[in-house]
């Protein structure tokens, strides 16, 4: 996404925005008409001067007086509609802008959305915000501050040249001599400018990233004593941020001074030519002060060319970034046709294989079966594999080998979305949004009501703790739940799994976070929501699945033995030794 292209402008990408015009044809016509007709006014004002200057020169004080009034009057209709058809093409143009975006920020949030949780393990958040909100944003500009007025300058520099030829060509060549070393310049400015814009929006990602996830972990920054650091640290980075800007300011303070100069000599050499002809009577004043108008209107689009160019290129760049981001096949592939209401919940997993990444298989040759309305517990090591089950289980990442049913079908059947309204995941580290108590249980499903909600909360017995706070079930939560204790945001999770009423619940590692009496009551909900529900529990506490119907021991992705509490207990293997350590730990610390 960072590599710089060599091409001074990327017409592959240039293209493809402007495919979003389509929806929007009648507005960008109106833009294009609009910049045509003050393309065709631009000789207006420089021609009439003319003609006023040298008109009024042969006219006495009687008649002069009348006709300097009409001049005028005529000089400030022509400006009054220029105003005018300036105005309305503004307008339109960052309409066009706003509209473009919005669509093209749906369809990036859509296609986010969609994508595999590899892209998220490797993807830094602040990049991503970067891509929907300033990538995007710098987009719009391309319509509304760079490729409608692009044209319109075009037209203005056209129209300019072609009357300044028709009125003298001599003068015209005369005062245009200094475009080839405007055009040499103008390139060399276009391709290093491209370079420092690609420069500056990578800057800017890792600005992000970095703000991003040090906010988000402020905690550990502050606990560990690293705030000089991290400080030092981000001083780095801002400082590249920094130097990126200045480098393109660098190129523009080159330029704009070349611009300048040349629109000078240009208009010291009409000043020149035109002198002479006054003093051989072939030119009069009034065509000299026409061309200085002339020339004024010519630079003037020719310096915003420049800029507006720039801030195409600018548009460009971030839509390189952003297309990269759309056509990365990272999606879920959802190719299933089965559409079922309601799962049974029968789990079979045959000689399953997953590797996150290439051939490193984290799952080796797993299988398993779970009966509809059973509990299967899961118990192993970190990093024996247990939550890459509930991983591939859910769709969220994709297994390489083996099979996994469901109701006797490959899950890949089934629609993503039947598969996943049937599943309830409550996870250790419990997610809440920005939102109320209510929203973050129901997440805007509008069949799930505060009856609901209140119904489950009671079945839970978390009614009492959300009914004491400010404003209840519609107390807002902040940042991810921080107003909220870790236990009661689990109660939280509790209660929006019970709500979704699935065909199979996954608990990963529910209680390990939380307080003895929280647990308490999340050890009675559990007992509730597992009822006729087929069930996975992974957990740490062995205590808290004895009463599993079934319980699998992972190690290092392979099944090491599977079986009931007693069962395991009896065969003097991995179960029991977890067993007799945990035991131990727990005798030493009531100790």
């Amino acid at each position: 996404m960072s590599d710089v292209s060599g091409k001074a402008f990327d017409f592959k990408a240039f293209r493809r925005i402007l495919e979003y015009l389509r929806p929007y044809k009648m507005v960008a016509w109106f833009t294009i008409i609009s910049s045509i007709m003050l393309a065709a006014l631009a000789p207006a004002m420089p021609k009439l001067i003319q003609y006023t200057l040298d008109t009024a020169g042969k006219l006495g004080k009687a008649q002069g007086f009348p006709f300097l009034l009409k001049m005028g009057a005529l000089l400030f209709a022509i400006l009054l509609l220029r105003s005018t058809i300036q105005f309305l093409n503004t307008y339109f143009t960052s309409l066009l802008g706003q509209d473009i975006i919005k669509d093209m920020r749906i369809k990036l949030y859509k296609h986010i959305l969609n994508l595999k949780l590899q892209f998220f393990d490797r993807t830094p958040v602040g990049t991503l915000v970067t891509r929907v909100s300033s990538d995007i944003e710098t987009i719009s500009d391309v319509f509304s501050d760079g490729l409608i007025i692009i044209i319109n300058q075009a037209l203005i520099v056209i129209v300019i040249i072609v009357a300044m030829l028709v009125q003298d060509w001599r003068m015209a060549l005369l005062s245009l001599s200094v475009f080839p070393v405007l055009i040499f310049a103008t390139y060399l400015f276009q391709r290093a400018t491209r370079a420092s814009f690609q420069d500056v929006r990578v800057q800017v990602a890792k600005l992000n990233a970095f703000v991003q996830e040090h906010i988000t972990g402020m905690s550990i920054v502050q606990v560990f004593n690293r705030e000089k650091v991290e400080l030092d640290k981000f001083k780095q980075i801002n400082n590249s941020h920094k130097m990126a800007n200045i480098r393109s300011i660098w190129y523009y303070s080159i330029f704009f001074p070349v611009v300048d100069i040349l629109s000078s000599i240009s208009i010291a050499l009409i000043v020149w030519w035109g002198t002479r002809g006054m003093l051989g009577k072939t030119e009069t004043f009034g065509t000299i002060a026409q061309y200085i108008f002339y020339i004024n209107a010519l630079f003037g689009p020719i310096r915003q060319l420049s800029d507006k160019f720039n801030t195409l290129q600018m548009g460009v760049v971030s839509s390189d970034r952003i297309f990269t981001l759309l056509d990365m096949e990272g999606k879920i592939e959802d190719k299933g046709t089965l559409a079922i209401d309601k799962l049974k919940g029968k789990i079979k997993f045959e000689d399953v294989y997953f590797a996150y990444s290439n051939d490193d298989y984290v799952l080796k040759g797993v299988s398993f079966d779970i009966e509809e309305g059973k509990t299967l517990a899961i118990v192993g090591a970190t990093g024996a594999g247990k939550s890459s089950i509930i991983n591939i289980l859910g769709r969220f990442y994709e297994f390489q080998k083996g099979s996994i049913l469901l109701d006797d079908n490959e899950i890949r059947d089934y629609t993503i979305e039947t598969l996943r309204k049937n599943i309830a995941i409550v996870l250790q580290d419990v997610f809440l949004f920005s939102d109320t108590i209510a929203n973050n249980i129901a997440l805007y499903n509008k069949d799930v009501t505060i009856e609901k909600i209140k119904a489950a909360a009671e079945a839970i017995g978390a009614e009492e703790f959300i009914e004491s706070l400010p404003g209840g079930y519609d107390y807002n939560v902040r940042e991810r739940g921080n107003m909220l204790s870790a236990g009661q945001r689990q109660l939280v999770s509790f209660i929006r799994a019970y709500v979704q009423n699935p065909a199979i619940l996954v608990l990963d590692e529910a209680t390990s976070s939380i307080d003895t009496e929280t647990e308490r009551l999340i050890q009675n909900a559990i007992e509730k929501l597992t009822e006729h529900r087929t069930s996975i529990i992974i957990a740490h506490r062995l205590a808290t699945i004895q009463r599993a119907d079934k319980i699998l021991v992972l190690d290092h992705g392979v099944v090491m033995e599977a079986g009931t509490h007693k069962e395991l207990l009896q065969k003097d293997g991995f179960y029991r030794k977890l067993y007799e350590i945990q035991f131990k730990s727990e005798e030493k610390l009531r100790a």
